[in-house]
């Protein structure tokens, strides 16, 4: 997802996203435990996007705590 979309959501949004990726690594790791995993750079990718999500939470909440 782009960072600008991720703007544009709402904190609950957000958060519900973060949840939403937090439950998908969580699944990629047990796969990559297992031996099912494919694509290892899923993981990687993946951290990211949860970096993102919580880089934009962040924004907004020091954007509300300005004004």
């Amino acid at each position: 997802m782009k960072i600008e979309k991720m703007r544009e959501m709402t904190a609950t949004e957000l958060q519900n996203e973060e949840l939403k990726l937090k439950k998908e690594l969580f699944n990629l790791r047990f796969q990559k435990e297992t031996g099912q995993l494919e694509n290892p750079v899923k993981i990687r990718d993946l951290k990211k996007e949860i970096a993102r999500v919580k880089t934009v939470l962040r924004e907004k909440t020091l954007k509300r705590a300005e004004g």
